[in-house]
């Protein structure tokens, strides 16, 4: 028992207060601000209406929490810790430290307890409102009267900066319009950002503004008032909108120089104020990173109601199973993650043909046909679907009052987008995916780049994928896109040269479980090629990323590569260099990052290192072809933007021609025999 004079309530949140404090004051690095103003509210939430078994931080119908303002993650570290999960107190001690379970911003897989990667502002408010989403679905899927086996909400707390992005604002119009009923968001209202209060540049309505989005809002005047905190969310559980608490509290609270100042923000409160803050609370000097008895115990009581609430939800779905055991297995493998046996067994296949089809239109028929096998395939587009073909024929379209939906209507919101399917993902049951045009992936790629790092299996279909698009012109033709998503650790961008190849890219793409892809898709017509005659290689060699789309079995004078729509002027290409006697090898290389994993052996095979001469054909900035073709060899790709005309002459005018890759094959083989 400590000898502190205050009420157990009070106790437990100075205790969050002081570890957050402490765990910064030790790193001096991070955040201390946000942790002390918001430790009231938060303790409420946790404490008091929080879902959650701290020994199964995986069970899957807790509560989701997202800390979206991530810079406040020692605030979720406290929390965690003190409420029992797999966070021992010295890992809080190794705050922001190399290989520390506590780094300076949450992150997914690395801490137990930790639903998303946060800290980019407004992504998590947005992938808690994808969470949603996907429990709103599954909930229609597999409830049944008395059986309510997905029923749980999704709690944010989100800060100023969150408001302030536009992905937040996106995904909130999104949320509003769904009347995501199960989706309650606290705003850690403090009027302080890093160059000081909201009134320098943030002083709109926040209230109004997410009421006019369609959320039930309401305004705690005082965030340190457990009882206001406890009305707020009562009343927010009895709607049927998302709701929006506006909690006014005190940045850096009971630090008595710096609460209510920029200062609390982003730097530790230094020894001093740090030692007054703890006189200004009550609390005691020494030792740093103390946990008084009686708010431990009433913390870890978590462990047991947490179990208990598990205990009753597993029983719920054993009598669940005897009753719908289809549904009931249907469930357990959907949430684990696992494709249904046999799930590509009748994928179509398509017939030779010089004119094709574009990948655009053959990835929408090879879609339906995986969405017939996949019911947790799940998804839409930026108000692009007729153009992308990304709609599931029959799955009807997922809106309020119709959750069980499988096409998903995210308006022209493509940062938002991404951020919902990443919740989606995150939340489990689905595989989601969000199309676009590539050249709006930049609108994406926040939120692509935080699907790499969590290992998210979400699906990103981007199609115009290239000056083929024509006549749009430059501020829709993509240049640099392909090489700077090839740059996102862990992303695979897929870009198939013809109908057969994407049905190997759905195959790469579903297989991936722990990792995202990039589909690159183009608006016009390719030839789908002939591999019946042996002429050229089966598509199954797409899986691997890259392979020998055509040889002649001699050891080639020179290799020709390329991806997507550029492929077949490769194949041309590489017949006429046979009819000048120059033997030619045809590499597709539909995935850079996937045959960069493939054994050296199986690289070698498609590459031989003893054959430099190489020309790789792109339309896009040439970069990331380097890699590839090595000093011996060359890239023809685009160094400037594209132009309004119809794509044949574009492509001729640029100068990505058969003749041209002829020529530069002639000059790079030249150039190696005088070396």
């Amino acid at each position: 028992m400590s000898n502190i004079s205050q009420s157990l309530d009070e106790l437990c949140i100075n205790t969050i207060r002081f570890l957050s404090a402490d765990g910064v004051q030790k790193a001096n690095s991070g955040h201390p601000g946000l942790p002390m103003g918001a430790a009231a509210m938060a303790y409420k939430l946790w404490m008091g209406f929080l879902r959650h078994n701290p020994r199964n931080p995986t069970w899957p119908n807790r509560d989701r929490f997202v800390l979206s303002a991530g810079h406040g993650s020692m605030l979720l570290y406290s929390l965690l810790h003190l409420t029992g999960y797999d966070l021992p107190l010295e890992e809080l001690m190794q705050f922001r430290q190399w290989g520390s379970k506590t780094p300076g911003h949450p992150e997914r897989h690395l801490t137990p307890g930790v639903e998303t990667t946060t800290g980019p502002l407004g992504q998590g408010i947005s992938n808690a409102i994808g969470m949603a989403i996907a429990e709103a679905h599954l909930a229609v899927y597999f409830n049944r009267p008395g059986y309510n086996i997905v029923d749980h909400y999704t709690y944010v707390i989100a800060s100023d900066g969150d408001l302030m992005e536009g992905v937040a604002s996106e995904a909130a119009s999104l949320a509003g319009h769904l009347r995501l009923g199960k989706l309650i968001a606290l705003y850690d209202d403090n009027n302080i950002s890093i160059e000081g209060t909201t009134q320098l540049a943030f002083t709109e309505d926040r209230v109004m503004r997410f009421e006019a989005y369609g959320w039930h809002t309401q305004v705690v005047p005082d965030g340190n008032n457990l009882d206001m905190v406890d009305a707020a969310i009562r009343s927010a559980q009895g709607e049927s909108r998302p709701s929006f608490i506006a909690c006014r509290t005190t940045i850096g609270y009971g630090a008595p120089h710096k609460q209510g100042t920029a200062e609390a923000h982003g730097e530790p409160l230094g020894p001093d104020e740090l030692a007054n803050a703890k006189r200004n609370l009550g609390w005691p000097l020494d030792p740093p990173f103390f946990i008084p008895g009686e708010a431990l115990e009433n913390f870890r009581s978590a462990v047991e109601v947490g179990a208990l609430y598990e205990s009753q939800w597993q029983k719920q779905f054993g009598e669940y199973a005897r009753e719908y055991p289809d549904l009931a297995a249907e469930f357990q493998r959907r949430m684990s993650g696992k494709l249904p046996e046999g799930w590509d067994a009748d994928l179509p296949t398509f017939p030779p043909d010089p004119k094709g089809q574009a990948t655009r239109v053959s990835s929408g028929v090879v879609q339906n046909a995986i969405a017939k096998k996949v019911p947790e395939l799940i998804g839409g587009s930026a108000d692009l679907a007729p153009s992308t073909r990304t709609l599931i024929k029959d799955g009807g379209d997922l809106q309020a009052g119709n959750y069980g939906g499988r096409n998903m209507h995210f308006g022209v919101r493509e940062h938002g987008m991404s951020a919902i399917v990443n919740g989606m993902a995150l939340h489990g049951g689905v595989i989601p995916y969000g199309a676009t045009f590539l050249i709006f992936s930049d609108y994406s790629r926040p939120a692509i780049r935080l699907a790499s790092i969590m290992e998210n299996r979400v699906l990103f279909i981007f199609t115009h994928d290239s000056i083929g698009l024509g006549e749009d012109g430059p501020t829709h033709q993509p240049i640099e896109h392909l090489s700077a998503l090839r740059a996102i650790p862990g992303l695979a961008v897929v870009r198939p040269a013809d109908a057969n190849e994407v049905i190997e890219a759905w195959r790469l793409a579903l297989a991936r479980e722990h990792a995202p892809t990039v589909f690159a898709l183009t608006r016009q017509n390719v030839p789908t090629l002939d591999r019946a005659n042996g002429k050229f290689a089966p598509a199954s060699g797409a899986r691997r990323g890259g392979y020998v789309l055509a040889d002649t079995g001699k050891t080639p004078d020179v290799i020709l590569m390329s991806s997507g729509s550029e492929v077949a002027i490769a194949v041309e290409a590489g017949e006429r260099l046979k009819a000048k006697g120059i033997t030619a090898r045809v590499v597709s290389m539909p995935c850079m990052e996937v045959f960069a994993e493939q054994p050296q052996d199986y690289r070698d095979s498609v590459l031989p290192p003893k054959v430099q001469p190489r020309v790789a054909i792109e339309a896009g900035a040439p970069m990331s072809w380097y890699r590839w073709v090595g000093d011996g060899g060359a890239v023809i790709g685009l160094e400037r933007f594209g132009a309004s005309a119809p794509y044949k002459t574009i492509y001729e005018k640029l100068g990505l021609t058969a003749e041209a890759v002829v020529k530069k094959a002639e000059e790079v083989i030249g150039g190696n025999k005088r070396k």
